[in-house]
């Protein structure tokens, strides 16, 4: 196989940086360069956080026209581009070395099968960044809008990692790899193979934009806050109750900040007069308490690996990472409803389950896109466990090649955006 020098780079829903990995691939063993990130601004948060508001449910077409959003889109592009020249100015990377730029995009919105198959709605997925526009920013090839292609093909096109935790294995290990970002999300590898993958539910979601609501931090560093509280029981339950139909659907499934609820669990804190430290504490425990209820939803006959592999910076928070182990060894609280399904769970494991993080962890979203884009330009299908247990393949992403500097741009927003059907 060839080998390949691809910068990746991620901004999640929980929009607290511009995250960016250089790797290089020989084969499918990978090692990290170097990295780079750098915090978006409060002002960048507000508005894509405002522009996310306007764009639900909302074609192409219709976003198109909103009138501040190229603006928020140009803005978007040129801080990733400006990210991106300066790790290569400051790390002293040849760009002509560098084979591809792995781009993601923003997520603004996400109706994929498994939802809009209940709903009777049809599927889509919303992903802002033009990949064109990186490109000739950086000079440098892109490769982007991974997720259209798996959810055009009838797939729900999220999570994406599993093929990647399931390389990174060769390495690490099988096991439950669980993302703990703005959602989390996990794959079970076993011998070497991802066998499921599939989004858990919201993870910093909750805890980030409550606290920027109410401090000027951009998230509960080291738990400094959700210590200082005591878990709430009854904004539990109502935590999982407001999000109950998405919790419970089953595996595999793809998540969004939009199934949540997000608002009216804050005003329903603010109606029963919960404390600030005890709603941070319960939003950290919910954290954990969905990861460890969505496992329950696993087949029985996918074998529970004993490892639990963290990545992503929400494990870093201490009362989240604590609360996961606590439920895992059932020493944590369970609602009532859920006493049995936590007990059989913990019946499925061979031995007690060993909670480690990943040696590959600190940017492994980054590096995923980078792991896509390599796939990509080998033409190779990136094994998603549906879509490979489907008897299917997909390759994922399209590539822009730098040209010049553009009054318009036409890839501003991704091919599986509402009513591609149509177009």
């Amino acid at each position: 196989m060839a080998k390949y020098r691809i910068i990746g780079n991620m901004t999640g829903n929980s929009m607290d940086a511009i995250d960016l990995v250089f790797t290089e691939f020989d084969g499918d063993k990978m090692t990290d360069i170097c990295s780079y990130t750098e915090p978006y601004t409060k002002d960048m948060q507000e508005r894509i956080e405002a522009l996310r508001g306007k764009t639900y449910n909302k074609t192409r077409k219709e976003i198109e026209l909103l009138p501040e959003f190229k603006t928020v889109h140009d803005d978007y592009i040129r801080q990733i581009a400006k990210c991106i020249n300066a790790m290569c100015a400051q790390k002293g990377i040849d760009k002509t070395t560098v084979d591809a730029i792995g781009f993601h995009g923003k997520t603004l919105d996400h109706n994929p099968p498994s939802k809009a198959n209940k709903d009777g709605t049809m599927p889509y997925t919303l992903q802002i960044g033009s990949g064109q526009m990186l490109a000739d920013l950086t000079g440098i090839p892109v490769v982007y809008d991974f997720r259209s292609d798996p959810l055009m093909a009838g797939f729900d096109g999220a999570p994406l990692v599993p093929p990647h935790n399931a390389h990174i294995s060769a390495t690490e290990g099988d096991g439950c790899y669980y993302n703990g970002g703005n959602t989390s999300n996990f794959a079970l590898i076993n011998d070497g193979v991802a066998q499921i993958g599939a989004d858990a539910g919201p993870f910093n979601e909750y805890i980030d934009n409550y606290i920027r609501q109410h401090t000027d931090d951009a998230f509960d560093t080291d738990g400094k806050y959700g210590r200082k509280g005591a878990l709430d029981k009854e904004l539990l339950q109502e935590l999982f109750n407001f999000g109950r139909q998405y919790y419970e659907a089953p595996l595999p499934k793809s998540g969004d900040p939009a199934y949540y609820h997000k608002k009216e669990i804050f005003e329903y804190v603010e109606q029963k007069g919960i404390g600030f430290e005890d709603a941070v504490h319960t939003f950290e425990y919910f954290a954990a308490y969905v990861a460890v209820q969505a496992l329950t939803l696993v087949s029985e006959n996918i074998r529970m690996p004993k490892d639990m592999v963290l990545f992503g910076g929400g494990w870093k928070n201490p009362v989240v990472r604590e609360s996961f182990e606590q439920l895992l060894t059932g020493a944590g609280y369970v609602l009532p409803e859920h006493i049995s399904q936590f007990e059989h769970l913990r019946g499925r494991f061979a031995d007690k389950p060993v909670v480690r993080n990943s040696t590959l962890g600190d940017y492994m979203e980054a590096r995923l896109f980078a792991d896509l884009a390599r796939y990509k330009l080998e033409n190779r299908a990136w094994e998603i466990p549906e879509i490979a247990q489907a008897g299917k393949s997909v390759v994922c992403g399209s590539v822009a090649m730098p040209k010049q500097i553009s009054e318009k741009y036409y890839d501003c927003i991704n091919r599986a955006a509402k009513g591609w059907q149509d177009e």
